[in-house]
């Protein structure tokens, strides 16, 4: 095939079009399942993680409707992660995804092709007249597997081509000289696209169309199943060592049966085309083989192998607290309404370092101890670590399409933890500075000024505490009383201001020296509240009751209930 030639640029674009168009089918099918089932195939994950039986056939189940070993893998790990199931149960369910995900390669590989029309017609007219994310969830899949119906005819028209082409035969004939090589390239390139399936249909069409051996389609499969091992592995890299645990099991299984089965694929190959079907089958029957006797040997091993995973990433030996975001979790992205949850609760989280660092901060300026300031700035840039996470989590979020409400959730959830962040800042820029400020010139609060400023920020404490609670629950009358209390924390600043000054007055030297930094104090420990008090207004917003003279009227009888109390 000559690149120059016109037709081999048509064949070309022809060809990496069939597998884009492959590869979004393959996508489709997946999130479509996992918006329509998710959150019931994950109860039904974990109902049947008592025995290592039950989780296989679970994790076969699961993955043979998802089809898509990965999402499974991350749904698993997690599971591992937060101490829900033991590694060797969830080894087990990856044995079972493995094996799950030639299900649907199976029925690609009979002569279903002509169906695409029908499929893509019932997914869209149920898609235009559903509303529920179920019902669009499956509709999604009906488009998904018709699209890769289409894609599959497209791949059978362009493989017959490529298979005369001059090019194509002398690459794959040093392929079939060295079969390890066909089978780090097709890992490679399974890992990159992240989807073992869409590779083994390629190679499916391959062969179908006489473009590739069968010895060589073998070693391609084989390479694809590395591959698809290898990638849930490198996505959970980031996480907890219990997470990573259970994929890298998976790897070693899969590599080490397809190492064990490329000295065999010459011997086995003629028996995978006396089964008949051509050389399309016997890819295809070569990989549900190959994942099954992977899991059958395994199986019974799931102990030792989970040992071994636990002696290459072992626990990390931590005296502190573990660092980083608890509660996001990759295998919910799929689920915008769950993922949202773990992204409030991880919000929440920040929310509780915040109040540790107010919490100490006052400590600071009245103990003037430099030590519990420089961990009041380590705990800032936790902060500012963990504002990142949240953002780029809600940002993968954002690639669903989201109903109305998780949409005004996303806001309210990226709105709070951009000020929590900011909250952050002023500590460490402007409340430490003011108490290294008093600690180098060794200044001192008088006993009623101090007061004032304990007082002050108890009120700001609890202004957290109930914005963290009017975040979570989105209760209207707790929106009302937040929003009250901004005002009412503004006349005890007055009142505080007051005070001070009438010392100045008084001549007291200790007001005098901390006098910059007393008001300053008074004035960002306002600025925070501010800040907390901003997510009363989208609560209110929301509820309707954001017109000016209702709010008014509101907060002004809330700020008299405060009063009188």
């Amino acid at each position: 095939m000559n690149p120059t030639d016109p037709h081999a640029t048509q064949l070309l674009a022809q060809l990496l079009g069939s597998v884009a168009l492959l590869l979004w089918g393959v996508r489709m099918v997946r999130t479509g399942a996992t918006r329509a089932f998710g959150s019931e195939l994950r109860r039904v994950m974990a109902a049947c993680s008592r025995s290592r039986l039950k989780s296989f056939l679970s994790g076969l189940a699961v993955t043979g409707l998802v089809q898509s070993s990965m999402a499974t893998a991350l749904v698993v790990s997690s599971f591992a992660a937060r101490g829900l199931v033991a590694l060797p149960v969830a080894l087990a369910m990856m044995f079972g995804a493995d094996v799950g995900s030639t299900l649907v390669a199976q029925v690609f590989a009979f002569d279903v092709k002509w169906l695409w029309s029908v499929a893509v017609l019932a997914g869209v007219v149920l898609f235009n007249a559903s509303a529920t994310d179920r019902s669009r969830g499956m509709a999604r899949m009906a488009i998904g597997i018709g699209l890769v119906l289409l894609s599959l005819t497209h791949l059978g028209e362009v493989a017959q081509p490529l298979g005369r082409s001059q090019a194509f035969r002398t690459v794959m004939s040093a392929i079939a000289g060295e079969p390890f090589i066909a089978l780090l390239v097709s890992a490679v390139v399974t890992w990159f696209v992240h989807s073992s399936l869409t590779i083994v249909l390629f190679v499916m069409s391959l062969a179908g169309a006489g473009a590739v051996t069968t010895p060589e389609a073998l070693a391609l499969i084989a390479g694809a199943n590395v591959g698809g091992a290898f990638a849930p592995f490198v996505a959970q890299s980031g996480q907890v060592a219990a997470a990573r645990r259970v994929p890298l099991g998976n790897v070693i299984v899969r590599a080490v049966a397809a190492l064990a089965a490329l000295p065999l694929i010459g011997l086995v190959a003629p028996w995978f085309e006396a089964m008949g079907g051509g050389a399309a089958r016997a890819a295809i029957n070569f990989h549900t083989a190959f994942n099954l006797v992977a899991a059958l040997v395994a199986l019974p091993l799931t102990g030792p192998l989970a040992r071994l995973c636990e002696w290459l990433i072992p626990d990390p030996k931590e005296t502190t607290e573990a660092k980083g975001p608890r509660y996001l979790d990759d295998a919910l992205l799929e689920q915008p309404d769950e993922a949202l949850a773990s992204a409030m609760r991880e919000t929440l989280h920040v929310g509780d370092k915040i109040e540790a660092m107010l919490k100490n901060t006052l400590l600071v300026l009245e103990r003037d101890d430099q030590k519990l300031m420089k961990q009041v700035a380590d705990a800032d840039n936790e902060v500012d670590k963990l504002y990142e996470s949240i953002k780029n989590y809600l940002m993968k979020i954002s690639r669903n399409e989201l109903p109305a409400s998780d949409a005004q959730r996303y806001v309210e959830i990226l709105t709070f933890t951009t000020n929590l962040e900011h909250i952050g800042d002023i500590i460490d820029k402007n409340l430490l500075e003011l108490a290294a400020k008093k600690i180098k010139h060794r200044y001192a609060f008088s006993n009623q000024g101090f007061e004032e400023i304990r007082d002050f920020h108890a009120r700001v404490i609890a202004n957290l505490r109930l914005a963290m609670n009017v975040f979570a629950t989105g209760d209207v009358n707790l929106a009302r009383k937040l929003l009250a209390e901004k005002t009412a924390l503004r006349d005890l600043e007055r009142r505080a201001a007051d005070s001070h000054f009438a010392r100045l007055r008084e001549g007291r030297a200790e007001s005098i020296e901390t006098s910059s930094i007393h008001v300053d104090l008074l004035r960002d420990l306002k600025r925070i509240n501010g800040h907390l008090t901003s997510v009363a207004y989208q609560i209110l917003e929301t509820a309707g009751e954001l017109t000016e003279s209702r709010l008014k009227s509101d907060v002004a009888e809330e700020f008299a209930r405060a009063a009188e109390t």
